[in-house]
């Protein structure tokens, strides 16, 4: 059986026994329906808040208040502490975790509630997003405004949002220790939990494409599709996803701050003591080293085959095709220099999350290439 890409394509939708009402055109293209338009709007609000939910996590990460809140309250959690002592009963919680001994010790009341309310923020958002999740997909349902074909897909976001609450906690719990030694989350951990993030975040957008245009024309579109370049779009899209989860690794141990010189690390092509940790399969997490120059590699690997991509696409025949993998490239060069610039100036807070955020641009940008290559918008070359 062939793989699947992350992101399945449109099917056909079931015949209808009244004839459709002819949709109104715009600009030459028929536009959707209202039930799809309004569903569009649903879906970008929750693009929208996915987004924020990902910059306030990497905050969250970098200013180190990810342990803030040592328990997992998905109801009760959604109040903050109201007076001194619920923020002393709080605080109390945290002082017992090796965080707080080993790097804090001389924390605050004051300056523990700055690192709280990043992690209750972060929290809070998530709460957020599924109770809009939860009123848009009920009300459409209830209303049976729901497209033919839709319920299931639009069930996806709202389960893969619950999955990320519960990795959420299995994230802060492996840092959640007394008497261990840790100080931060398991990086792998951290990997799989913004891994999800974008997962989410793609299907909302490829859904919100696809529900640009009518399924009628959607399916005379894909008649015109670029195999060859939907297959190097779905490519690229598969190796982007791998360089974030890798830079997830080099966030989770600060690794972008070890070796701050460029194009070398520690004066050498390969960084010192490369394979020090025993095991050695420890090194592929746990070294700074290592990890920042798994990362580094895949990142120019990631560029030669973006090039490639780019090359087919500029040949297309369809002219916002051409466009959208100019702008790909675009983004991945602009992402390329910004990494640079973080290593070199030893990722600072504003730096690091600028690098998140273009990932999430880039990301956006590469599956809506994918999706002008599965179906082609607007006239030829020669038309």
């Amino acid at each position: 059986m062939a793989k699947r890409p992350i992101f399945e394509d449109a099917t056909a939708p079931k015949a209808s026994a009244q004839p459709a009402a002819q949709p109104a055109r715009r600009g030459g293209i028929e536009a959707p329906s209202g039930a799809r338009r309004a569903i569009r709007v649903w879906l970008g609000v929750l693009f929208v808040m996915v987004m924020a939910m990902i910059a306030v996590g990497g905050l969250t990460r970098l200013t180190d208040s990810g342990l803030s809140i040592t328990e997992w309250k998905p109801l009760t959690g959604a109040l903050p502490p109201m007076t001194e002592a619920d923020w002393q009963a709080e605080f109390d919680l945290y002082q017992q975790i090796d965080q707080f001994h080993l790097l804090n010790a001389d924390m605050t009341l004051s300056e523990f509630k700055s690192i709280y309310w990043w992690e209750w923020s972060h929290r809070q958002l998530g709460r957020a997003v599924g109770v809009v999740w939860a009123l848009g997909f009920l009300a459409f349902l209830a209303l049976r405004k729901i497209p033919a074909g839709w319920t299931g897909r639009l069930l996806i976001p709202g389960v893969l949002g619950g999955v990320q609450g519960a990795i959420g906690w299995w994230m802060v719990s492996s840092g959640v220790t007394q008497g261990e030694g840790v100080t931060s989350v398991a990086s792998y951990r951290l990997a799989t939990h913004l891994g999800l993030a974008f997962v989410i975040l793609g299907f909302i957008a490829w859904y919100m494409f696809l529900l640009g245009r009518p399924e009628a024309q959607l399916l005379q579109a894909r008649r015109s599709r670029e195999a060859k370049l939907f297959s190097l779009g779905t490519g690229l899209m598969h190796f982007a996803f791998l360089q974030i989860i890798l830079g997830a690794l080099v966030a989770g141990i600060d690794a972008g701050r070890g070796y701050t010189d460029w194009p070398l690390m520690g004066g050498s092509v390969l960084p010192p003591a490369m394979w020090e940790l025993s095991p050695v399969w420890r090194n592929l997490f746990e070294n700074d080293g290592t990890v920042q120059f798994i990362h580094r590699v895949s990142g120019y690997l990631l560029l030669v085959f973006g090039v490639i991509a780019w090359n087919r696409g500029r040949r297309s025949s369809y002219a916002r095709t051409r466009n959208a993998f100019h702008w790909v490239l675009g983004a991945l060069a602009a992402q390329i220099v910004l990494g640079i610039v973080t290593v070199m100036h030893g990722a600072p807070l504003e730096l690091g999350i600028a690098h998140q955020f273009m990932a999430v641009i880039l990301w956006v940008l590469i599956i809506r290439a994918r999706y002008l290559a599965q179906y082609p918008l607007g006239g030829t070359i020669r038309g």
